[in-house]
C-alpha cells in the first residue's frame, strides 16, 4: 500500500543495496522477539473484547460529552493527535481536547475555559499514574469534574488507560470504578497508537478504527513478507548517515500533517537517539516553510536529506476562480484545481533540492483516509526499527528520557531526591 521512491544510485549501488536489505531481514524476527515487540503482530493479534470495549464507550462518551480531555504526554497522545487532525478532526459532537502534555498553566486554562459550562469527560493515559505532567493534569480537570458532577457522576466520565495490573492510576481505577483500557506491557509508547491508548480517541472523533487497523494489517502483511519498501527506507536512512547526511527533514504539503510530523520525530528520536548515535528527525510543512525554511534547504549546510510524504490521489472541488481583471496574474491557472497546482509545487521543490544538493526520497500514499494512516503508521514504526537496529541500537528503550525528570524531582524536593 506504501509506496517508497530513491534514486539511490549516487549513494549506492542496486546490488549493495539489495545485499543490505536482505540483511534486514532478521531484524523483524528479532523485533517480534524482543520484550517490546507486540506491536509487530498487533494489527492482526489485538484484544478484540477490548476494540468492542473502546467502541461502546466512544459512542457513551459521544452520547453525553462536548468535549473529551485527552491527558497523556509523548507517546500517550502524539500519536491519536497526529491522526485525528490529519484526518480533518472530529466528525462528530465530541471535540477532542489535550492536556498533561506539558507543565503549563496558561496551556491549562486555555483548555478549561475552552469547555466552560459545557459536558465534558476525561481520557487519563499513563502507565504509571505518577508522569508529573499527566498525575498534575489530572488532579485538575478530576476536580472539575466533580465540582460539577459529584463524585459517583465523576467516576463515570473517567477513562483511564493504564497498566493492566498495577501503579498508582490503576489502583485508582479500580478503587473508582473507572472504565480501563490496558497499555500493552509488551508495546512501548511511541509504538502504541493502535492500541487503547489511541484508539479510544480516535473512536470518540468519529473516525472509523476498523478501517484504520485495516489499513495496518495490510501494510504489515506486506513488510513481514520480505522488509520490502520499509526495509529499502530504512537502509537508505543509514547509507545517508554514513555519507555524512545526520539530519532527516520530513517534508509534506499537507498542514493538517503537523502532529503526524511531531509523532514521526518522537518515534525515531526516542527510538535511535542513544550512545551518541541516530539521525536528527526535523520537519517542515510546505509550502508554508518554504517561506520560512526554504532558503536553508535549498542552500544551506549540506548535512540533512529529505522525505518527503505524499499522496497518490488528486482532491477535486476546490478551483481557481476566473477574473475578468487579472490584477493577481493568476489567470494561467483558472479553473484549475487547487490540488493539481500543490502536486506541481511538490514536485518542483523536490527537483529544486535535489538540483541544489539535498538527497530526497519519497513515501506516497494512496490517499488521506483511515487505511492509508494505518499502513503509513506501521510503515514508519517497523522502518524505524529496522534502521535503530542496523544502526546497533535499541528501538525500545529511552533511558536518556529520566535525566530530566531526577534532576526535576530534585529542585521540586519530592521525597527520595536530595538536592
Amino acid at each position: 500500500m506504501i509506496d517508497f521512491k530513491c534514486d539511490f544510485r549516487k549513494l549506492i549501488s542496486a546490488e549493495e543495496l539489495d545485499e543490505r536489505v536482505a540483511t534486514t531481514r532478521h531484524f523483524v524476527a528479532r523485533a517480534q522477539q524482543d520484550d517490546f515487540g507486540g506491536w509487530v503482530d498487533l494489527p492482526t493479534n489485538y484484544d478484540k473484547d477490548e476494540f468492542a470495549r473502546i467502541k461502546a464507550s466512544a459512542t457513551q462518551i459521544n452520547s453525553d460529552s462536548d468535549y473529551l480531555v485527552c491527558i497523556g504526554i509523548g507517546g500517550s497522545y502524539l500519536g491519536h493527535r497526529a491522526v485525528i487532525e490529519a484526518l480533518g478532526g472530529e466528525r462528530g459532537r465530541t471535540k477532542i481536547l489535550y492536556a498533561g502534555n506539558s507543565l503549563s498553566a496558561r496551556g491549562l486554562e486555555k483548555v478549561i475555559k475552552q469547555i466552560g459550562d459545557a459536558d465534558f469527560s476525561v481520557n487519563v493515559i499513563s502507565k504509571s499514574g505518577t508522569t508529573t505532567e499527566p498525575a498534575v493534569a489530572f488532579r485538575v480537570f478530576k476536580k472539575l469534574l466533580i465540582d460539577k458532577y459529584g463524585e459517583e457522576g465523576a467516576a463515570k466520565r473517567i477513562y483511564a488507560t493504564t497498566d493492566a495490573n498495577k501503579g498508582a492510576l490503576h489502583d485508582e481505577a479500580v478503587a473508582k470504578d473507572y472504565v480501563t483500557f490496558v497499555v500493552p506491557d509488551n508495546i512501548g509508547g511511541r509504538y502504541s497508537v493502535l492500541t487503547g491508548v489511541g484508539l479510544l480517541a480516535i473512536a470518540a472523533a468519529g473516525i472509523d478504527i476498523d478501517r484504520l487497523m485495516d489499513g495496518a494489517e495490510e501494510e504489515r502483511t506486506a513488510l513481514i513478507s520480505d522488509g520490502g519498501k520499509a526495509a529499502e527506507y530504512a537502509v537508505l536512512r543509514n547509507v545517508m548517515l554514513e555519507k555524512g547526511y545526520d539530519i532527516e527533514v520530513l517534508a509534506n504539503f499537507e498542514p493538517n500533517f503537523m502532529y503526524f510530523n511531531e509523532w514521526w520525530k518522537q518515534l525515531f528520536g526516542e527510538s535511535e537517539g542513544k550512545e551518541n548515535k541516530g539521525i536528527f528527525p526535523a520537519s517542515v510543512i510546505y509550502s508554508t516553510d518554504l517561506h520560512s525554511m526554504g532558503q536553508y534547504m535549498q542552500e544551506g549546510r549540506r548535512a540533512l536529506f529529505e522525505t518527503f510524504v505524499e499522496v497518490a490521489s488528486d482532491y477535486t472541488g476546490v478551483p481557481v476562480p476566473s477574473s475578468d481583471e487579472n490584477l493577481d496574474g493568476l489567470q494561467y491557472l483558472e479553473g484549475r484545481e487547487v490540488d493539481s497546482i500543490c502536486k506541481v509545487a511538490t514536485q518542483a521543490t523536490r527537483e529544486a533540492h535535489a538540483a541544489g544538493g539535498v538527497p530526497v526520497m519519497r513515501i506516497i500514499i494512496p490517499e488521506v483516509d483511515e487505511r492509508s494512516l494505518g499502513a503509513l503508521i506501521y510503515f514508519f514504526e517497523m522502518s524505524c526499527a529496522l534502521s535503530a537496529f542496523t544502526l546497533g541500537v535499541n528501538p525500545f528503550n529511552q533511558p536518556g528520557v529520566e535525566a530530566y525528570k531526577t534532576r526535576m524531582f530534585e529542585l521540586l524536593g519530592k521525597p527520595g531526591y536530595n538536592k
